[in-house]
């Protein structure tokens, strides 16, 4: 028995949305460690034996603080074997997955990380949105919206200076400050999209500018966890839906299920 973690990268949400090498890791875990935003069905995939323990924060209770994850996935890796640490999106992007690899190189604990579908550009992807776009937007900006003090990013107030697409992650707690930077910069007519749940069935989303976007939020009870997408490609992106229906239509003929 060799201890072993592998982060892995478990996609946005949609299960279908997660690559084939993060399966094949799942498949040989002995524990999986996993996030509150890692979508469930993806457990299946495990081995009868594995034991599968929940390490998130679901409405601002943790079930476990980052110092704990670090001890137990060294004390499992040592006692059980390969560890997986299952995280939404990709583990390298706001999802702490180097400081968990790093802590475990000090117990002599192989490592591997297996990098995920961000939802930074898989949500707005779903929805038509481009987040770079000839004549619209030649570069993007990710930030997180909440920092660990619990303060926004002096970042956004960087990014309203830009003509680049923002996408703020974990942002929504600080809506109405992300709104007054904007402003700031007379943007308030810049098209925004807030994408909750994205990808998944119960996805929720609304589509306003700087000046509306709060009241949108209101009027359709959107919350964490959700996407902040702000810039010109919002107005410019395709519309998608009828594609997808064609899609799901094709899919379930080819499967038999509709003549």
């Amino acid at each position: 028995m060799t201890p072993r973690l592998t982060v892995v990268g478990a996609g946005p949400g949609d299960v279908d949305l997660i690559t084939l090498k993060a399966i094949k890791a799942i498949k040989s875990a002995d524990v999986i460690l996993y996030d509150a935003l890692v979508n469930e069905e993806l457990l299946q995939y495990a081995s009868r034996k594995a034991e599968k323990i929940f390490v998130g924060k679901r409405r601002g209770c943790y079930s476990y603080q980052q110092n704990q994850i670090n001890e137990l996935i060294v004390e499992r890796a040592l006692r059980c074997g390969h560890v997986v640490r299952l995280k939404g999106g990709d583990p390298f992007i706001f999802g702490r997955g180097a400081e968990e690899l790093e802590y475990a190189k000090d117990y002599a604990i192989e490592v591997a990380v297996v990098p995920g579908i961000s939802s930074s550009a898989a949500v707005p992807a779903y929805h038509g949105i481009a987040l770079t776009k000839r004549n619209a937007s030649e570069s993007f900006w990710v930030i997180t919206g909440t920092t660990k003090s619990h303060k926004m990013s002096s970042d956004i107030a960087l990014a309203a200076k830009s003509t680049a697409t923002v996408v703020i992650l974990m942002g929504m707690a600080k809506l109405l400050e992300i709104v007054k930077t904007f402003k700031k910069q007379g943007k308030g007519k810049t098209a925004v999209a807030v994408i909750q749940n994205g990808t998944r069935a119960n996805e929720k989303v609304g589509i306003g500018t700087i000046n509306t976007i709060e009241a949108v939020v209101k009027a359709k009870a959107l919350s964490n966890p959700a996407i902040i997408i702000i810039g010109d490609v919002v107005n410019q992106r395709v519309d998608l839906s009828d594609i997808y229906a064609k899609a799901d239509l094709a899919i379930q003929s080819s499967n038999g299920e509709i003549a």
